[in-house]
């Protein structure tokens, strides 16, 4: 099998509201879907983060049953050019960031939470090169 990318990831939330207000309004994800109840769905790039209700979703019977629990982790990537000013918009909007981390060959990240305590973390492209 040849893969080309992960085409979409998810995250098991509990408040569509506060997760639809931070993802789209402080990260400026566009929303694709949204589902009273059950889900909302963002364009990242050429990926899709989807975001569900886990008890909803864990009692599926169209679709396999699927859940989670617990803090998950997605790290978003940005051009090494925008890094500095992901970081700095993201403060200006009140987002704490967490920990800032130097990779092998000078590649850099940072890491902070959304609403529900999820480990979020931007980082440049390469950061997997060359290890």
């Amino acid at each position: 099998m040849e893969y080309t990318q992960i085409k979409e990831t998810c995250l098991y939330v509990e408040s569509l509201e506060k997760i639809r207000e931070f993802y789209s309004n402080v990260l400026s994800m566009p929303v694709i879907s949204y589902k009273e109840g059950r889900h909302v769905f963002f364009r990242v790039g050429s990926s899709v983060l989807l975001c569900f209700i886990a008890e909803v979703t864990k009692a599926e019977k169209n679709l396999p049953p699927h859940f989670g629990n617990g803090n998950q982790h997605i790290a978003f990537e940005v051009p090494a050019s925008t890094y500095q000013d992901a970081k700095a918009t993201l403060t200006e909007k009140g987002v704490q960031i967490t920990h800032e981390q130097e990779w092998p060959h000078s590649r850099y990240s940072f890491y902070f939470n959304d609403p529900e305590g999820n480990v979020l973390e931007i980082v440049v492209p390469g950061i997997w090169e060359g290890n």
